[in-house]
């Protein structure tokens, strides 16, 4: 376990202190805190579902290969303190920087959430500078084409505007796809839940896929966090899988591996979302937390903001039980830096 950990412990002795709440105080320094996608009208109204004679077969395992430099860095890293930028910086750079991720030529399609029509202070979408910023660091790693995209639930032009990624993405030269209904093939999931469904096309085609989610409360499964962001690949009537949303989240995190995660706490919304709408319910944290383990970084972020166990959320052990991930985060390797 990493030495901040041990020195978090040694400076706060308390005999019932465990490695984990040592951990979560890290993450919660600057003051304790007491979804990324619903449905949408126009996702209803507008996404066509495509019947072809047969299913595309595509599980898109996005990640890395393992190799012997990966002990060096950790699973999960939390940085604080900073401006959006900064954090995303500081977060690389303690991953191992973007080259390791991305390589030349490679086609990188980066997920954040768009899927309300909200400002930036509202934080129902990631964060602009936030996406800029990775945008940046795809093209210095050598990327060939940078797709910042989501399939929004309000209006996606209103959405991709006002969220003001939109603006930001393209002045960091991205190539910015708004969904159209003419993009959506049919894919057979594999999953319990989620059988064969319309997938927006540029998460087929990519050849790496960073995920952007922003942390947020959500109504209906207490918080939205970087599994629940990939409900934004899907196209048709996404209400339905309300009825089977904790099953219908590990469907879709097996299906879609990202390259990494990086979540944007820099507001949180801690109550009324995934919406939201009033800024009396934005904290603001200055805060990224960025992993290869996506169990690990769900279970993290739920604990520290939301004081959510595996427990409130069953995806996340479930998730954990099809093997992508842990819910003992205490176990993995972790670099916590304050910037700012």
């Amino acid at each position: 376990m990493a030495g901040e950990i041990d020195r978090i412990q040694d400076q706060h002795p308390k005999p019932d202190l465990t490695r984990r709440e040592a951990m979560l105080q890290l993450l919660r320094v600057g003051g304790i805190a007491a979804g990324a996608a619903g449905v949408g009208y126009w996702l209803s109204e507008h996404s066509i579902r495509p019947v072809p004679a047969r299913a595309e077969q595509a599980r898109r395992d996005h990640r890395i290969a393992a190799n012997a430099q990966d002990a060096q860095w950790p699973h999960l890293t939390v940085i604080q303190g900073g401006e959006p930028r900064a954090l995303v910086q500081q977060a690389l750079e303690n991953l191992g920087g973007m080259r390791r991720f991305v390589g030349r030529q490679d086609v990188v399609v980066v997920k954040p959430n768009i899927a309300w029509d909200r400002t930036p202070e509202q934080a129902a979408n990631t964060n602009p500078e936030i996406v800029a910023e990775v945008v940046r660091q795809c093209w210095q790693a050598g990327a060939k084409r940078v797709i910042v995209t989501d399939v929004s639930c309000n209006e996606p032009r209103r959405c991709f505007m006002r969220s003001g990624i939109q603006a930001a993405a393209r002045a960091e030269g991205a190539e910015v796809i708004l969904p159209d209904p003419e993009l959506f093939r049919e894919v057979d999931m594999g999953g319990v839940a989620l059988k064969s469904w319309p997938v927006f096309t540029p998460f087929l085609e990519a050849d790496k896929i960073i995920n952007l989610p922003i942390a947020k409360h959500h109504g209906l499964v207490g918080a939205t966090l970087g599994m629940k962001n990939w409900y934004g690949i899907l196209g048709g009537q996404r209400n339905r899988l309300h009825q089977q949303i904790h099953q219908s989240l590990v469907d879709l995190a097996s299906f879609m591996l990202p390259t990494f995660t990086l979540m944007d706490c820099y507001r949180i919304l801690l109550r009324n979302g995934p919406t939201g709408g009033n800024l009396e319910d934005v904290l603001l944290k200055k805060t990224v937390v960025a992993g290869t383990d996506p169990v690990a970084l769900d279970t993290w972020v739920a604990k520290a903001y939301w004081n959510l166990d595996p427990e409130h959320l069953p995806y996340l052990q479930m998730a954990a039980n099809r093997g992508l991930g842990t819910v003992n985060f205490e176990t993995l390797p972790v670099k916590v830096s304050q910037i700012g």
